[in-house]
């Protein structure tokens, strides 16, 4: 009972987040909310192994992924503040404000992914579904995956409709989550 309460605050939260994007089915945000439920849900099931025996490869592994999303997202917004130069002017509600780019941004870790934030999330997710696995998360993991890559051919077509053949090219040189891979 308490993890469904847990959750479903969170849930609430998220939609609160999330905003007019929950309900719009053709856009990248609502991609994203059904991931962040999966996320929430992987969370409240593992919160209480986040410590159990520290030093086991599993939780070792799961710190790198949760270092390498912390990394993602930090790097990612900085660089969408500092060279995307975000403005009010780009009228579209399911942008969160760092979001709403009027440069895009082509250096830093974008040189090498096109998506660090969605990127950040999948590090994220499997992170947490490594602090206590099961065949139940991890068919909500893959979910949670699914949807990140749905968010990021939305965001693309977003990005192409807002940038035209500048992020053509852009998308060319570059891969989507993983550098050099994927």
């Amino acid at each position: 009972m308490e993890k469904l309460i847990a959750y479903g605050t969170i849930s609430i939260l998220l939609i609160l987040l999330s905003g007019k994007s929950t309900f719009k089915f053709r856009s990248h945000g609502f991609y994203r909310f059904l991931s962040w439920e999966c996320i929430a849900w992987l969370f409240v099931n593992n919160l209480k192994y986040w410590f159990d025996n520290p030093l086991g490869t599993r939780q070792i592994c799961s710190w790198i992924l949760l270092g390498i999303s912390i990394y993602l997202v930090i790097a990612g917004v900085i660089l969408l503040k500092k060279i995307g130069k975000p403005t009010a002017s780009r009228d579209d509600e399911s942008l969160f404000v760092f979001e709403k780019t009027s440069n895009l941004v082509s250096s830093g870790i974008f040189k090498y992914i096109r998506h660090p934030l969605y990127s950040s999330l999948i590090f994220l997710t499997w992170g947490i579904f490594l602090k206590n696995p099961t065949a139940v998360l991890s068919v909500i993991a893959a979910l949670s995956t699914i949807f990140l890559y749905m968010t990021a051919i939305f965001d693309e077509k977003e990005c192409i409709q807002y940038f035209g053949e500048k992020y053509l090219r852009y998308r060319q040189h570059t891969k989507m989550f993983i550098p050099f891979v994927l």
